[in-house]
């Protein structure tokens, strides 16, 4: 009993030494009351933005109109034909592809190859590989990952789980797939 009234007036004396250091405090931050800082010399600052009326039609940051023509496909030509003359005399390239299917079930993955032959433009075709142990449908060849984006979006709807991957094609394949094509 001694010791539980030795630990309430130990208790005690400490709660009332906090309180009495509160009116302490309390008196030094009314001296910041009025305290004032100002960084606005310090603050990064922008020139204006031009209006959009002052800009020339070409310049302007809305939408491109049909009548601008389309200069992606200029830059994407280009970067084609720099890209035949660099690899003109090696035997393989990197490239993308768009992967609909990976895994070990073969079933599924036959049935996968079957419904992108239904749903496919005729002149893609899907492929099929067997890297041990799991099958593979894959769908294009593309220099460019932006090439793949329209076709991507188009059977992202039935396949959510297909997705770009990087790959190395053949120039001994790409011949064998033309030749075939016509």
């Amino acid at each position: 009993m001694k010791k539980n009234i030795a630990y309430l007036s130990i208790f005690v004396v400490t709660l009332l030494a906090g309180c009495a250091g509160g009116s302490k405090m309390s008196k030094s931050a009314a001296s910041y009351n009025n305290y004032e800082e100002n960084l606005s010399s310090y603050r990064a600052t922008y020139p204006d933005l031009p209006k959009e009326e002052s800009l020339a039609p070409d310049q302007s940051n809305g939408p491109v109109s049909a009548e601008a023509g389309d200069p992606v496909d200029s830059d994407l030509q280009a970067s084609l034909t720099r890209f035949a003359r660099s690899n003109a005399n090696r035997g393989v390239y990197n490239g993308f592809t768009i992967l609909v299917y990976s895994g070990v079930d073969r079933e599924k993955a036959f049935s996968t190859r079957n419904k992108l032959y239904n749903t496919l433009p005729s002149q893609v075709k899907a492929e099929m590989e067997y890297e041990q142990p799991r099958y593979l449908v894959k769908v294009g060849r593309y220099i460019n990952r932006i090439e793949a984006q329209s076709l991507f979006h188009s059977i992202k709807q039935d396949f959510p789980s297909a997705r770009i991957i990087q790959q190395r094609f053949g120039k001994e394949e790409e011949a064998e797939i033309i030749q075939e094509s016509k």
